[in-house]
């Protein structure tokens, strides 16, 4: 039987973060089975990690969703990351993943365990017209909903994400999507999520991330969409200077989270940072 381990990440509280499901020994798993694994823990994804041919601090890092593999998920790497810290492989980790190699850095800050996961290089690049039309009618969305000053624009970090800026919080808690045409639509393009975001101010935003082509209507907290987030900010040049940027995330769910992007204007790469926390029995 497989031991899976299931945490919540970007959160120190068990009722707020995104939870994860965590194999720490899955090199005698197929991927028929991994993906298995993961349909029956019914998280928007689980983590597997392989061990085999690789010398530490290098480890495999292989994601599922319940419908299909993801090439990279920033959450499931937040909670694995502490996982791995807690059993005593803490430090700096060198995940090998299918969007490319990910660092990933452990360390206690106030009493809190947190991970730091470097992205690969950032890029962005212009939503055609026909997909970004289709989008906010799946979205029910109009051009009066979205921000004027920041333009929607593809953003990767290792996933692809349409990124939206709205031009006001009450618009992102009002969130209401057509599930199976965004999925489509998704699916057609590439797009792993649809991050709907509000700036709160230069250090803070407010974030939602629509999730269908996971098999799940919404994510609570994606890492992998903050790195996306800061990649958007480096591409607008919004960022002359290091700065770390809040994004809220969850709290329209009543999962609230907390993700901390570190991004610098010379370096396109995007640090991502978080507490994770195991889940009691009771909550899994």
């Amino acid at each position: 039987m497989t031991d899976v381990l299931r945490y919540t990440a970007f959160t120190t509280d068990p009722a707020g973060g995104n939870p994860a499901g965590i194999v720490l020994h899955a090199d005698s798993l197929s991927d028929e089975q991994m993906l298995a694994i993961a349909a029956e823990v019914g998280y928007s994804e689980t983590a597997f990690v392989l061990r085999e041919g690789r010398t530490p601090p290098h480890l495999g890092l292989r994601f599922f969703s319940a419908l299909d593999e993801v090439a990279f998920c920033g959450h499931a790497t937040i909670a694995t990351a502490v996982a791995l810290a807690e059993r005593g492989e803490g430090g700096t980790v060198v995940f090998e993943t299918p969007a490319g190699e990910v660092e990933v850095t452990t360390a206690e800050v106030v009493g809190v365990l947190r991970a730091s996961l470097t992205s690969v290089p950032t890029r962005t690049r212009p939503v055609p017209g026909a997909a970004l039309g289709e989008a906010l009618e799946a979205l029910r969305l109009s051009g009066a909903d979205l921000a004027e000053d920041l333009p929607p624009l593809l953003s990767y970090a290792g996933n692809e994400h349409l990124v939206l800026a709205l031009a006001s919080r009450q618009r992102l808690a009002e969130l209401d999507y057509d599930f199976a045409r965004l999925k489509d639509l998704m699916t057609e393009q590439g797009w792993t999520t649809v991050q709907l975001v509000w700036r709160e101010d230069e250090r803070t935003f407010h974030s939602r991330n629509p999730f269908p082509v996971g098999g799940v209507v919404e994510d609570p907290a994606t890492g992998s969409a903050a790195a996306a987030l800061g990649g958007y900010l480096l591409a607008l040049e919004l960022v002359t200077e290091p700065r770390t940027i809040r994004v809220v995330q969850g709290v329209d769910m009543g999962r609230p989270s907390e993700l901390l992007v570190d991004v610098r204007p010379d370096d396109l790469r995007v640090t991502v940072s978080g507490a994770a926390v195991e889940l009691p029995t009771a909550q899994r």
